[in-house]
């Protein structure tokens, strides 16, 4: 981590020195060192915009610097701290209920319910979004472990849990 700093700072001394050619005539070299390729070619072009954006820059490198910094790390594939971002890791940090768990309960909930359950009803008894009920569901009846149907009171989509 310090390593990471030490090198941060490099780029920020470098880039004011480059910044301070621009007031000798040779302007933007500070924005294409930070990969500003556009806006850099346009301060070299227009004598820094006119040496207003080349003060107004003096102000805007640490975060030139910054967003080149983690701009590298996204292509390296870490986070913007350095850490490895990879894909397994990340979804293990994000919370993601279980399928199994949430079958379990909507089948406790549906047997609760004298085996017939509506998305509103699962979701209150499970916690868990509608759209994770709803999938959850969905997935019950694509397997043909329930059926879907039409309560015929309420006209509700019911979910019928023919085995309870």
């Amino acid at each position: 981590m310090n390593l990471q700093n030490h090198q941060n700072k490099d780029r920020l001394i470098a880039s004011y020195i480059l910044c301070a050619a621009g007031f000798l005539g040779v302007n933007g070299l500070h924005r294409l060192y930070n990969g500003k390729i556009g806006t850099g070619l346009l301060w070299f072009c227009t004598f820094g915009f006119f040496y207003v954006g080349q003060f107004i820059d003096l102000l805007l490198i640490p975060g030139m610097v910054d967003e080149y910094e983690t701009n590298l790390r996204l292509k390296a594939g870490l986070s913007p701290i350095g850490v490895p971002a990879n894909q397994a890791i990340v979804n293990a940090q994000v919370y993601k209920p279980e399928t199994k768990q949430l079958t379990v309960k909507l089948i406790e909930a549906a047997e609760a319910n004298g085996g017939s359950l509506t998305v509103t009803q699962a979701v209150k008894f499970t916690s868990g979004s509608f759209k994770e009920v709803e999938k959850a569901l969905l997935e019950m009846v694509h397997s043909g472990y329930i059926r879907v149907g039409n309560n015929p009171n309420t006209g509700a989509v019911t979910y019928y849990f023919d085995e309870l």
